[in-house]
């Protein structure tokens, strides 16, 4: 039997949105969300869970949802999460690092510098959650254009990444040669222009970062529909899915084959989970508003639901803490000895692993290196 995987995806104080209630009411805010180290007491509690990877949430918005009006109610205003990530990397050890980037109204070079540095900062562990923006509110604090909707929308998103793939890939791995004695920093010939022509972007290249440690950091996207399923599987290494029950697992997990099949490319799969571990609601008739299942209940029986989706066929879990205060330590110090005691989730981290390495992801050799005659 595999190991399952597990991650951890955090956004503000919480997915409940009166998280910042409990954290403020309670002195648990460690500095607030805005600063450094809130972050990073959340990162060193995922840490010792052992856990894959750490996603942080990122908008164009300045509050979650799709309206343009703010709620006075919700909390309000977030910090870039590449940088938050970045901030993260050098007190942590193993955990990786995934950050949301959105790449409508983003420049792809910007977001590939980006993530090349985060992933030698954390010397291998970081990767990317791409996201797209549909709002005409968001399209209206960049100006550019009035923003793209339906196919467009992923159109530009998959030209985007591809984009950013190549940058990654326009540095050899071996072009810093370092030479003292003749003075010569990098072989030329092994930077290379990416030309990329697309219908959203145009771009020379090379990058301005050398290539990074982990040769293309992971990629990944969260999935709902068909088209996006699509995306996935033509460009990302992992996919969030938003399963609602045992049956709907199973009508998902088949119409990923399906995208797979049609890309000719393996996927990794994460069930996405909101998970709220408190004996008593945060707020009487407060509900937890999301796109995946809310699950609201016992460590044990979280536990069994995170084992059935495993063996239905997911290689792992994102939990999305209800309060991160509340039930990102219940879920490291109550669920993973439970999966650990069932023999299905590892006990330790092994050093230097990067994080394609710990997700059973391959190397990919770069596409412009010069093969030896």
């Amino acid at each position: 039997m595999t190991e399952l995987h597990l991650a951890v995806g955090l956004d503000g104080y919480g997915w409940h949105p009166h998280a910042w209630r409990y954290a403020f009411a309670n002195n648990r805010t460690d500095g607030g969300q805005l600063n450094g180290r809130y972050w990073a007491a959340l990162a060193s509690i995922a840490e010792r869970g052992l856990l894959d990877f750490l996603t942080i949430d990122d908008t164009l918005d300045v509050q979650p949802g799709w309206r343009p009006e703010i709620s006075p109610r919700r909390l309000v205003g977030r910090a870039d999460a590449v940088l938050v990530a970045a901030r993260i990397a050098p007190v942590t050890e193993h955990i990786g690092l995934v950050p949301v980037a959105t790449v409508t109204h983003t420049e792809p070079f910007h977001v590939s510098k980006a993530i090349a540095t985060l992933d030698y900062i954390s010397h291998g562990r970081a990767g990317w959650q791409v996201r797209v923006s549909a709002t005409g509110h968001e399209a209206a604090l960049f100006g550019r254009h009035p923003g793209l909707d339906g196919d467009e929308l992923f159109d530009e998103a998959a030209d985007a990444v591809e984009m950013v793939r190549r940058l990654w890939d326009s540095w050899e791995d071996d072009a810093v040669i370092l030479d003292v004695a003749t003075g010569r920093y990098i072989e030329r010939n092994k930077l290379h222009y990416i030309d990329f022509a697309g219908k959203h972007f145009s771009v020379k290249g090379p990058s301005i970062t050398p290539r990074p440690p982990q040769g293309q950091p992971v990629v990944v996207a969260l999935a709902h529909s068909a088209r996006v399923f699509q995306f996935a599987a033509t460009s990302a290494d992992l996919v969030f899915v938003t399963p609602r029950d045992d049956d709907s697992l199973r009508a998902i997990l088949s119409r990923v084959s399906e995208a797979q099949r049609a890309a000719d490319r393996a996927l990794k799969v994460y069930a996405d989970l909101v998970v709220s571990l408190a004996d008593q609601p945060l707020a009487p008739g407060s509900d937890i508003s999301s796109d995946a299942h809310v699950f609201i209940g016992s460590t044990s029986d979280l536990a069994e639901i995170l084992l059935a989706w495993h063996d239905a066929g997911v290689d792992g879990v994102r939990l999305r803490p209800a309060v991160n205060a509340i039930d990102l330590p219940a879920i490291v110090d109550d669920v993973v000895p439970l999966l650990q005691r069932a023999g299905r989730f590892r006990t330790g981290y092994r050093d230097g692993e990067t994080l394609r390495e710990r997700l059973g992801l391959a190397y990919v050799p770069n596409r412009y290196a010069t093969v030896p005659s």
